[in-house]
């Protein structure tokens, strides 16, 4: 191998240090497009390079197998031959737990062959564990307790070590009991959840520090990538891991920490010179991917944060474009004002894969959706399905089909067991036999079956509840406006109730695109008409090609970045969005602003910040307020567009008249605004 280091050649100072400190604890702050995968990459080519350790005794983790590929390849590149990362521990939290765990499976009463259960499969099975105890998966839903179970799990915690503190919901009781049961079984099933991955090594590191001696003494350096993003779990097991060298580099953003809601503890890396007294810190600030104006703005924001390490990114391009804030009347226009531009942007040659719409809710997405179908924009939902294909929606449309048409067999089909009714495939198919034998709908076979008594026991009584609910849904139909009709189906079916019942952030977000979905029915003079509305939706083909408009949520929008960015939404309630607020007081809001400096950074060029007068949330007008994020963004930075909204509010002059900063000062609220 030649000694030579043109490998570093590329690397700024700050990006340089950070390699070349290889002796001791390391934090490396690296803010958002600054170039943190080049520096974690050029890290271990430095040190197999300089033969500080062979690849055997590195130890890289990341957050995702794409991420760890792309590390693979990239320091095979730098060294020039694809065997340098062979024996190298390279590879997500999950991949190394489960490496090490199945080497000591014996310990933890498994074998080496152990099963890895998905999360259907670890519901299935605590759902047996209850029906087996008597308990009713109706009352308390399994994935609610399964829930609980893996927010233990991330915190480290067997069902030994769950003291009072940590029973903070309603069902921690009951959760704990069957969290017991739950880990029983899958000793006995050989099989562990991704939970115990690293919940098992905790295990045996503790009791076996001799164990533990051999993997701290054999990993002579440990490099960590997205380290804002680890629970308590990752963060004790690397902490384990480091006490045999010492050597450990956390790569990442406390500036970017937007997944609390899913364990991450942005604590982990606030902490670092905590655990690691003598830590060298090194910030790297030199941003390769937004103009001056739009670092200037998230660096603003972000400033306002008390809980951070702290660090301001600066670049060496041209100033380029303000950053264009319009207010709008409500959605329809914001959707409106979004499709004029992008159309603008493709007469000028931009690349409509190089736009994204990046929202704060699932909800949000629909009027740009519809707005796009429209004009015939081209466009992807990204990390989760178009707003008619999400599943709450299509259960939604079945009962609406259901009840204005009463032989469509397929409606029928989907929502017999949803919500639960207890109806097995031996009635279903029972339902299938009868109606193809006399050539007469499903929904006609049930009333007939129900009638001559050949549905019995629990189908019976469940059935015949529906039969009676079909019945009188097809008469309410005729009188009711297709929003009203769809209220009321939610309401006697309990389906929205079913959803609330999970209590998870999921589950919440259905809510809210039912509620969405119940908006939209307002535009249609009746259900016909919004039936054939979706269906046209649906039948839309991608366009040819990738380039198509990205739209996808804040969260999802992290380590992605794009040349034109439209930041939706910007108004109190919606973004900061209220339930992170009530839930999580000073911490949600913080947390609010990092997902607000996340959107901001996804822009290299432009950036478009849009807020509505009017929302419409849960089926009720209200006026909004701009975010309180819009008054942080420096006025030198920004470029307010020119705007018609014109509206009087109860103090009198027009709220969006005043100014960004008079509005904050002001003190006005929340004013219902009449339907139209």
């Amino acid at each position: 191998m030649e000694d030579n280091n043109e490998y570093l050649n590329n690397l700024n100072p700050a990006q340089l240090e950070a390699v070349q400190a290889t002796d001791g604890a390391l934090l490396v702050l690296a803010g958002a497009g600054t170039g943190k995968t080049s520096v974690l990459t050029t890290r271990i080519a430095h040190i197999l390079r300089t033969r500080k350790a062979f690849a055997g005794q590195v130890l890289a983790v990341t957050f995702t197998n794409k991420a760890a590929k792309e590390m693979v390849a990239r320091v095979q590149n730098l060294l020039g031959y694809p065997d340098a990362t062979r024996g190298m521990w390279l590879g997500t939290f999950h991949a190394i737990g489960a490496r090490i765990l199945r080497a000591h499976a014996e310990i933890m009463g498994l074998t080496s062959n152990f099963s890895i259960l998905d999360s259907d499969d670890q519901i299935r099975l605590l759902k047996s564990i209850m029906e087996e105890a008597g308990m009713d998966v109706k009352t308390i839903p399994p994935k609610a307790l399964m829930g609980q179970i893996q927010q233990w799990k991330d915190l480290g915690l067997t069902p030994e070590k769950v003291t009072g503190t940590h029973m903070t919901t309603m069902i921690s009781s009951t959760a704990l009991s069957l969290y017991k049961s739950y880990q029983a079984r899958l000793k006995n099933l050989n099989a562990c959840d991704f939970g115990d991955l690293l919940l098992h090594n905790l295990t045996i590191f503790q009791q076996h520090p001799a164990i533990l001696q051999e993997y701290a003494q054999r990993f002579h350096y440990i490099l960590v990538d997205e380290y804002q993003d680890t629970n308590v779990a990752q963060y004790l097991w690397l902490r384990l891991l480091a006490m045999g060298n010492h050597n450990i580099c956390c790569v990442g953003d406390d500036d970017q920490s937007i997944y609390g809601w899913r364990g991450a503890e942005v604590g982990n890396i606030l902490r670092f010179e905590k655990d690691y007294p003598n830590a060298q810190i090194v910030r790297l600030e030199q941003n390769y991917r937004s103009t001056p104006h739009i670092l200037a703005a998230a660096s603003a924001v972000i400033a306002q944060n008390s809980n951070r390490l702290g660090k301001t990114l600066w670049t060496q391009k041209p100033e380029g474009e303000l950053i264009r804030i319009k207010s709008v009347w409500d959605g329809y226009e914001e959707a409106r004002f979004v499709g004029e531009e992008i159309e603008y942007l493709q007469r000028e040659k931009i690349s409509l894969a190089q736009i994204t719409i990046l929202v704060r809710a699932g909800f949000q997405t629909r009027d740009f959706e519809e707005r796009f179908l429209n004009l015939g924009i081209p466009y992807r939902v990204i990390g989760g399905l178009r707003f008619y294909e999400r599943q709450e929606i299509r259960d939604a449309v079945a009962y609406l089909r259901l009840a204005t048409q009463p032989r469509d067999d397929l409606a029928f089909e989907r929502i017999i067991n949803t919500p639960r009714r207890g109806i097995g495939k031996a009635t279903l198919e029972q339902l299938h036999i009868h109606a193809r034998a006399h050539n007469i709908s499903l929904t006609e076979s049930l009333h007939i079956l129900l009638n001559n008594g050949e549905l019995k026991g629990r189908a019976r009584t469940s059935l015949g509840a529906l039969a009676i609910q079909l019945t009188n849904w097809r008469e309410i139909a005729k009188q009711l406006s297709p929003n009203e009709l769809l209220e009321k189906l939610l309401e006697e079916t309990g389906y929205i109730e079913m959803w609330k019942a999970e209590k998870t952030p999921e589950a919440q977000g259905r809510i809210e695109n039912l509620r969405e979905l119940i908006r939209a029915l307002e535009e249609f003079p009746d259900v016909g008409a919004f039936l054939e509305h979706v269906g046209l939706v649906m039948d839309t083909e991608k366009a040819a090609g990738d380039d198509m408009v990205s739209i996808m949520t804040l969260h999802a929008a992290k380590g992605l970045e794009f040349d034109t960015v439209f930041l939706p939404g910007w108004e109190e309630g919606v973004f900061p969005h209220q339930r992170s607020l009530d839930e999580k007081a000073g911490g949600g809001l913080e947390e609010e602003r990092r997902l607000a400096y996340v959107g901001i950074t996804r822009a290299r060029r432009l950036l478009y910040i849009s807020y509505a007068a009017n929302r419409r949330i849960y089926n009720q007008w209200q006026s909004s307020i701009p975010s309180r994020f819009l008054r942080e963004i420096p006025e030198e930075n920004i470029d307010i567009l020119d705007s018609d909204v014109r509206f009087a509010t109860a103090a009198g002059p027009a709220l969006f008249q005043k100014g960004i900063d008079e509005i904050f000062s002001s003190s006005e609220r929340y004013v219902p605004v009449k339907s139209y």
